[in-house]
């Protein structure tokens, strides 16, 4: 692979470069020793009232050096690394070609959405005065800032969550209540939990039960072996540390906080990373292949214009393989606003115009074609992609 190849000649770099070190302090060792004998030799005449010729020490030391040659003892190591350099940047020019203009389409962007995007990216990393300032400088709207004031909320709660303080979180948390039940999120369980085994940490035993009742319970009937793990924290008052849920108790709360990001950023319908930070580190990995194609193609330039898919396959890590629409895989059509994604009461999907077929129009029952279940088509549900 390339990437071998360029470390490989990265790592015979360093080894040249430390050698070259190595030779500069044993030639620096050399003339200091060669120094310090002059010094000694002046000094040693002065103190026994000797008389010395200090040109005949400076001549010596001169000797001593046109001797040793530490130049000539560096120019050897010097040119090797040297050599090595002149290579590695030879090999990184050939594997990471800067000339990614190739690749480059005329496309016409809409540039308000845009500008939207890049503003996003910024408050996603809480750069909030450079999201304020850019959308300034491209003379959005104020309107274009709508987003900055979520995320300002979600980033005030992860500062508290990561100082162990739950309070903003499980305010937050009770507000969407309901929106993260219909999603099947089990965040406020966790805050819950987590609040309880701070409780437990302080000593507060009775504290903790009345928290577990009131709190705790409400879960039981849905997520009673989650509950039952929380609970058992409390026999190891004192002692949390050998507690066997060890995920539950840890001082580290990166778990939780990357969790929390991840339920506030959905219920605001974004991702969460950024959509700009996404673009690009797919864009990295679906570069290169890209190139060399078009390395190969070389003069054939406006054929790669209006193609209208990649003339290659271009494989991404699975962290990028997202299900933006949904084809049916009874009628194989990609679902639309008029014919969206159906869940029926076995858990597979079909597009509504073919449950509709199937069904007759809704005037009969009938076995999905996965299973054998009998599908209601009044029980269907709509999927949102």
């Amino acid at each position: 692979m390339e990437l071998n190849s360029i470390k490989d000649a990265f790592d015979r770099v360093t080894k040249k470069q430390k050698l070259y070190s190595s030779k500069i302090e044993e030639v620096i060792d050399q003339i200091s020793q060669e120094i310090e004998k002059a010094l000694d030799n002046i000094q040693s005449a002065s103190s026994s009232d000797s008389v010395i010729d200090h040109r005949s020490v400076l001549s010596e030391l001169h000797t001593s050096f046109h001797n040793a040659a530490p130049l000539t003892q560096l120019e050897g190591p010097q040119k090797e690394l040297n050599v090595g350099l002149t290579k590695y940047v030879k090999i990184l020019e050939k594997s990471c070609n800067p000339d990614i203009s190739k690749a480059y389409r005329n496309f016409d962007f809409d540039i308000h959405t845009l500008n939207q995007i890049i503003a996003s990216h910024f408050y996603h990393q809480a750069l909030f005065d450079i999201g304020d300032q850019f959308i300034r400088d491209a003379r959005e709207s104020e309107a274009a800032a709508v987003m900055k004031s979520p995320f300002q909320q979600m980033f005030q709660i992860l500062e508290a969550i990561w100082y162990h303080d739950l309070r903003p979180a499980l305010n937050w948390a009770n507000t969407v209540s309901d929106k993260l039940s219909q999603r099947g999120s089990t965040l406020l369980l966790k805050l819950h939990a987590m609040e309880f085994v701070e409780i437990v940490r302080r000593g507060n035993t009775n504290e903790a039960l009345d928290y577990a009742r009131a709190k705790l319970a409400p879960f039981a009937s849905t997520h009673m072996d989650d509950v039952q793990k929380v609970m058992v924290c409390i026999l190891w008052s004192g002692k949390l540390d050998r507690c066997p849920y060890i995920h539950l108790v840890s001082p580290n709360w990166n778990w939780l906080y990357e969790d929390f990001k991840k339920e506030f950023c959905n219920l605001l319908d974004q991702s969460y990373k950024s959509s700009l930070s996404t673009t690009v580190e797919a864009g990295v990995q679906a570069l290169p292949p890209l190139l060399k194609f078009l390395n190969v193609m070389e003069g054939k330039r406006q054929e790669w214009q209006t193609m209208t898919e990649l003339p290659i396959p271009v494989e991404l890590d699975s962290k990028f393989h997202f299900h933006s629409i949904f084809i049916c895989p009874v009628s194989k059509e990609p679902s639309t606003e008029d014919n969206p994604p159906l869940l029926m009461s076995c858990g597979h999907v079909l597009c509504k115009q073919s449950i509709a077929k199937m069904s007759k129009n809704s005037t009969k029952s009938f076995k999905c074609p996965y299973c054998p279940s009998d599908i209601d088509a009044a029980q269907c549900m709509q999927l949102y992609f």
